[in-house]
């Protein structure tokens, strides 16, 4: 995330969690003293967040100090992650906004590492969606990518996606695709294909990115039969870690997985201070 828009982030989740001041911290810490925090991974997955992290101590407390203890995205089954070193106070104010962020995104990056390896050997490849927590897009499809799948379009300006509302309201698949290529010619066009009727529109209105929803496995094998390679193809609907791989297996070029973002639960971390002379 660029700097400046992660700054102004940090700023709005401070807010909210500090408000008026920290009151407890405040009332039973020292102005003065210091403190070294010790940011601990407390269950296997892959760390990311660091900067995020990092930006929330710095936010109050800019002559906080860090050491790194771990590369972000690779898989690990626990151990320290990150050391600072500074103001108690700040320290203590930003603990739960820093380990909200750091958690949150390692949980992101955990689910999409789980996810790359579920599909390893089919020849497809795991896409994020849309569905990411408000304000933490472009973190989350950053922690995405660290984890080892693939982002998708990052919103509704930089792709055409046609949905089943969109094809009704333009008259139908082909209908939608024709007035969207003519309209955006420069953009990738795809278009959600629920029957195998659909799929003979979208092809013949010159549609080269299908989205196949909701099907079975045995509906994407023979979706990817009558495509026979004029269009890349990619499953979507309720796809779990535990369905991914016979999911990839039928031939499909792509499996997009909203869970990777909507449903990645947070990974285990802890912190704990010790004071600093």
């Amino acid at each position: 995330m660029d700097p400046v828009a992660l700054r102004e982030l940090v700023d709005r989740a401070l807010a909210e969690d500090i408000g008026d001041g920290d009151v407890t911290t405040d009332a039973t810490v020292p102005s003065r003293a210091r403190a070294r925090a010790r940011i601990t991974q407390k269950e296997p997955g892959a760390i990311f967040g660091l900067d995020a992290a990092e930006a929330v101590f710095r936010a109050l407390d800019p002559d906080a100090s860090f050491e790194r203890a771990v590369e972000e995205g690779r898989w690990r089954d626990a151990g320290p992650v990150l050391t600072v070193n500074g103001s108690a106070r700040a320290l203590l104010s930003a603990e739960r906004t820093a380990l909200n962020l750091l958690a949150r995104l390692s949980g992101v990056a955990t689910m999409a590492a789980r996810a790359a390896r579920a599909v390893r050997g089919t020849g497809a490849v795991v896409l994020d969606t849309r569905k990411t927590t408000p304000g933490l897009r472009v973190l989350e499809k950053e922690a995405v990518a660290a984890g080892g799948a693939t982002n998708h379009r990052a919103g509704l300006y930089d792709a055409i996606l046609i949905k089943e509302n969109h094809a009704a309201l333009a008259g139908g698949v082909g209908a939608a695709v024709r007035a969207a290529r003519e309209r955006a010619p420069h953009l990738t066009l795809e278009v959600e294909c629920r029957t195998a009727r659909e799929i003979d529109d979208a092809l013949a209105a010159g549609a080269q990115w299908l989205l196949l929803d909701n099907m079975s496995p045995e509906e994407l094998r023979e979706a990817v039969a009558q495509v026979a390679g004029r269009a890349r193809l990619e499953a979507s609907g309720g796809v779990t870690l535990e369905t991914l791989r016979a999911i990839a297996q039928t031939g499909v070029d792509f499996v997009s997985m909203g869970a990777l973002t909507h449903s990645a639960p947070a990974l285990d971390l802890s912190l704990i201070l010790t004071p600093l002379p």
